[in-house]
């Protein structure tokens, strides 16, 4: 039973397929059940930073029922795509339920398209990384994994890092910087990686390529048996999963900066780069994604074992409690610049622009 809890996670898109068959407010429970109901239950509940015994975890890491949870999100996914191409085509624009399905269907992109994507991303087995591969194509976020894999962890924690805010820095540009940033990023890998394979730079071995045509593919499938206003109905609830892991990405390395060495290259990832949650709700519903510094001191580990390391700094509350914080700007900023001014000098800077990033980091 105990492998069984992260079936929890699906209750979000029983909710969302709930939603698309009731009027009024109804048409906003995930909403309400994820943001509103999950808070205040993260307040209540006291964050559990237990870790599964070394040896457990050796035995733990090979039970396959963990992995056929991430696969199971697949069907549903696309499941819930499909209900929703066809429910949304009959639904008022402009109505409350049309809103309200739209942030249903778009908070499903973001954390069964985007979250399980992410951790199937990091297998090693190619099956595993092309489910990964359709689950982030259902949110048209499909750049993620050439630029996180690549990119991300390589230069997370530094300001070469799209994905990394500074402190500081606003949500709201941060959603634009991190995103078409990590485009960007995503092709120059692509790009280099051609060079490397002495292949032309738009050959289909460029999976930005292959990805590109693929999300054009699913657009003009969706335009052409349902209409303009549902794809760009789907559209907007791609762009809602997407806000939600830039969220995220704002959330997990808020402030946190390495030192540059003598030679010039950046000090290796250590736990205390990565915000960290133990509120155990958010862990379960996310797939343990808020243990994210033991995730970057070791990409390729599976989501079951995860540990909660006492040197990593911690959140004062679970992911959608955090999301919702940081949606409030300025209490985000005294809240969380407090807890950097309370770390260790070498984990952040005092204030942004003092001393300035290069004298910083040199």
């Amino acid at each position: 039973m105990q492998r069984l809890k992260y079936l929890l996670v699906y209750i979000l898109p029983i909710s969302v397929i709930y939603s698309f068959y009731v009027t009024g407010i109804g048409s906003f429970v995930p909403l309400i059940l994820f943001y509103v109901a999950v808070p205040i239950l993260e307040l209540l509940i006291k964050p559990d930073n237990t870790n599964i015994e070394y040896r457990i975890a050796q035995d733990e890491k090979n039970v396959q029922i963990y992995d056929w949870i991430l696969y199971l999100a697949l069907p549903i996914q696309l499941l819930s795509l499909v209900l929703f191409l066809f429910v949304i085509r009959d639904t008022s624009l402009g109505s409350s339920e049309y809103y309200g399905r739209v942030i249903s269907m778009g908070l499903l992109c973001g954390v069964c398209g985007i979250n399980v994507g992410h951790e199937l991303g990091h297998r090693r087995n190619r099956v595993e990384q092309f489910i990964g591969e359709l689950l982030l194509l259902t949110s048209l976020n499909t750049h993620f994994l050439p630029y996180h894999n690549g990119g991300h962890h390589k230069n997370v924690a530094t300001p070469q890092d799209s994905a990394t805010a500074l402190r500081n820095e606003s949500l709201f540009t941060f959603w634009v910087t991190s995103h078409f940033g990590s485009y960007r990023e995503a092709w120059n890998l692509e790009f280099n990686r051609m060079r490397q394979m002495n292949k032309h730079l738009l050959s289909l071995s460029n999976r930005m390529v292959v990805y590109s045509i693929a999300n054009v593919i699913v657009l003009v499938l969706i335009y052409s048996f349902f209409g303009m206003k549902v794809m760009l109905a789907f559209v907007s609830a791609a762009v809602i999963g997407i806000l939600l892991l830039e969220t995220v990405n704002y959330i997990e390395h808020y402030g946190l900066l390495r030192k540059k060495n003598d030679k010039g290259g950046y000090d290796k990832v250590r736990h205390t780069h990565s915000w960290n949650s133990d509120h155990p709700i958010g862990r379960l519903l996310l797939f343990n994604l808020s243990r994210h510094s033991d995730h970057h001191y070791n990409g390729s580990k599976k989501y079951q074992i995860l540990e909660s390391l006492e040197e990593s700094p911690q959140m004062p509350t679970g992911y959608p409690g955090m999301m919702i914080l940081a949606l409030a700007q300025p209490l985000w900023f005294w809240v969380m610049n407090r807890k950097l001014d309370r770390l260790p000098r070498d984990q952040s800077l005092k204030k942004k622009g003092e001393p300035s990033i290069t004298s910083y980091l040199s």
